[in-house]
């Protein structure tokens, strides 16, 4: 565990936040530092867990998986935020299943080049991600459009745009506070031994 503040362990835990933790627990059994980074507060531990489960990990979302978590990994990428980008590329990497192709997107993310290993509606995507991440203010109607151009219905721009607003808050939260993954078990899809 590893952060500028004090993190609570399950052993120090109150029975109040031991409910909250056992809520964010990962499929590996553990709380990632992400969410234990709250255990002086518990209530905003769990308003984190359920707005990341509903932005990146829930049933009804259609965009591929691995679109979500690239888009998460570029957006991580323009923040410098390296906690978030460790766990989410890998995520995207693993779902991506071909090493060569990982290999372009992550050269392409890194150097802030989408477009070298994108086009179409992908592209469409990441350009709103950059946009929406560096330039909030300058938003504009014609954003929307673009993609749609592109041929994302609404619903899939809405899914786009809760990932790109969540990993702005987490990544700006992480870098905030010095959270490393120093203990974590990094990436969902990980082999614990």
């Amino acid at each position: 565990m590893s952060a500028w503040i004090k993190l609570i362990s399950d052993e120090d835990a109150s029975e109040k936040l031991l409910d909250v933790l056992d809520m964010a627990r990962t499929p590996h059994g553990t709380v990632d530092n992400v969410m234990r980074v709250h255990s002086l507060r518990p209530n905003t531990m769990k308003g984190h867990v359920v707005l990341y489960r509903a932005a990146l990990h829930d049933d009804d979302n259609t965009l591929p998986t691995w679109l979500q978590e690239t888009i998460s990994s570029y957006v991580s990428v323009l923040n410098d935020c390296e906690y978030s980008y460790a766990n989410h590329w890998a995520n995207a990497r693993h779902l991506i299943g071909d090493d060569q192709r990982a290999d372009t997107i992550e050269k392409a993310l890194r150097a802030r080049q989408p477009q070298d290993a994108f086009d179409g509606r992908e592209l469409a995507l990441l350009r709103y991600a950059e946009r929406l991440t560096l330039s909030p203010g300058a938003m504009e109607k014609s954003d929307i459009d673009a993609l749609k151009q592109s041929g994302l219905d609404d619903g899939e721009i809405l899914e786009a745009n809760q990932i790109v607003c969540y990993f702005n808050y987490a990544n700006r939260l992480l870098n905030g506070l010095g959270v490393t993954t120093d203990g974590d078990v990094v990436g969902y899809y990980a082999k614990t031994t």
